[in-house]
């Protein structure tokens, strides 16, 4: 199905800030890489860039939020599920040669201080994968109290494993962070959302 000029517009403003950030991405960019007239996208954002980077950030962060579960899914041990999601996270950055992975971290470090509209944006997909995350971990049996905990700490590894890994062209960062995050939480039982987990098991 042919995507929409709205549609076009947001997939490469996603794009742009991934490769680019915030600042250094124009409007003029964004119409050369949507294929749509600069009168059109201000008919479809008359907020112009900021309301689009905006929206373009809350569509690739539900994007974004399915990863996770779709890694892990297939492992019935959370600390090897945890493992495999870095290590695949890891053939991916290597296959792309260490393309920047997320471009919601990316512009969240860049704006923080400046542009408080999508800081907020980015600080509510950042909710929605930690939130979503503990709902996937409490559905598969991890208790309640801990899923949450374990969603905050393999997205918060994950994002700074791909800050250095793309930073020195190097998998080691997000192996090494994966096999820490995965270390605690070994042993601890995935089910298929109907049995209880056994408890968190935690470093040794």
């Amino acid at each position: 199905m042919a995507r929409s000029t709205r549609e076009s517009i947001l997939t490469a403003t996603a794009e742009l800030m991934r490769r680019q950030g915030y600042a250094a991405v124009s409007i003029k960019q964004i119409a050369a890489g949507s294929g749509a007239p600069i009168g059109s996208i201000y008919h479809h954002f008359p907020g112009g860039k900021t309301q689009i980077a905006r929206e373009a950030l809350v569509d690739s962060g539900a994007a974004y939020a399915v990863l996770i579960p779709t890694l892990m899914e297939g492992h019935d041990d959370l600390g090897e599920a945890i493992a495999h999601a870095f290590r695949a996270a890891a053939e991916t950055m290597e296959s792309t040669g260490f393309a920047n992975m997320c471009p919601v971290s990316t512009v969240a470090g860049e704006v923080a201080d400046s542009e408080e509209s999508l800081r907020v944006a980015a600080a509510e997909v950042f909710e929605s994968w930690v939130s979503g995350a503990a709902e996937h971990f409490a559905r598969r049996g991890v208790d309640a109290d801990a899923a949450r905990e374990v969603a905050i700490s393999v997205i918060c590894a994950l994002e700074g494993a791909f800050v250095m890994a793309r930073t020195t062209r190097s998998t080691e960062p997000l192996l090494a962070a994966g096999a820490a995050v995965a270390h605690r939480h070994r042993g601890v039982r995935l089910t298929d959302g109907h049995a209880v987990a056994a408890p968190m098991v935690k470093s040794r």
